[in-house]
């Protein structure tokens, strides 16, 4: 599933085709994705003008000129695909329709962007802009981490008397919006820490510490355009190139990166997940 560095590398794809354009016409191709789209979706998204388009964790948001939101999540294989714009380095010209476009946004700037999912675990869902932030899918997250409100105190804190590894308590939604399996592991191997670690056995510095790991990177992540491993792909439809530079991510059995150490990476499984890391230098 695309982690936040990929959704914000598709945000920014999406930024030219769509802020502060009008969505002249919308194709809806099915009843819905992982659940059913909101009742007259493409009514309601039809002449609207995309104000704004941010993101939240995982998940794009739309704000439209009639006082709603566009939500979108691309769930395992989603992907918003934008053709007909004009770029520094092209044009992307209209593709024929693919079997896996369920919704097709066509702007009035001659651009289109396509909703494209073949496994149909994404989402789309309308609500109230000033009441967005009750949605049930992005209610109860936590802070953004490359925001203000996301810091040593307020990690340390949270972590803080939590019997559950740390791995997965970076993974919990509640405390910090937006990590994944992927950057999870890669963040535990730069700051030298065991997934199997209890988060509250982490003094409150070395929880601290944890925040600019993360920051840095996530940061790497987004310049590189995310990672593609399997369907992610940005909206130019290029691949993110973030997976050439894991260090222990899908690397088992490969010696570790870290200067000096002489371990491998191993794999084990941690609620359902992969989590790979280097027994000999992660503590």
């Amino acid at each position: 599933m695309p982690e936040l560095p990929e959704v914000e590398t598709v945000r920014r794809g999406l930024l030219p085709a769509m802020e502060d354009h009008v969505i002249s016409a919308t194709e809806i191709r099915r009843e819905g994705l992982r659940w059913p789209f909101p009742e007259g979706m493409c009514r309601r998204l039809t002449g609207a003008r995309v104000h704004r388009l941010r993101r939240r964790s995982k998940y794009l948001l739309a704000d439209l000129s009639t006082g709603e939101t566009l939500l979108i999540h691309l769930g395992m294989s989603g992907r918003m695909m934008v053709s007909g714009l004009a770029t520094a380095r092209f044009v992307h010209d209209h593709p024929a329709p693919q079997k896996h476009d369920h919704v097709v946004l066509h702007m009035s700037n001659g651009a289109r962007v396509t909703f494209n999912d073949p496994r149909r675990f994404g989402a789309m869902d309308l609500m109230a802009t000033e009441r967005a932030g009750e949605h049930m899918l992005l209610r109860d997250l936590g802070p953004e981490p490359l925001g203000n409100q996301f810091d040593g105190p307020y990690l340390a804190d949270r972590l803080a008397g939590r019997a559950t590894p740390i791995k997965s308590a970076l993974l919990d939604q509640r405390i910090v919006a937006g990590l994944g399996n992927i950057y999870v592991c890669e963040v535990l191997h730069r700051a030298g820490i065991s997934p199997r670690r209890k988060a509250g056995n982490l003094s409150r510095d070395r929880a601290a510490a944890l925040v600019p790991i993360i920051r840095e990177v996530l940061q790497e992540a987004i310049l590189a355009g995310g990672s593609s491993l399997r369907d992610y792909r940005q909206a130019d439809g290029d691949l993110g190139y973030f997976q050439h530079t894991f260090r222990v991510y899908g690397r088992e059995g490969a010696p570790c990166v870290t200067p000096e150490c002489t371990g491998q990476v191993q794999r084990i499984v941690q609620s359902g997940r992969s989590s790979f890391f280097c027994g000999h230098c992660q503590r």
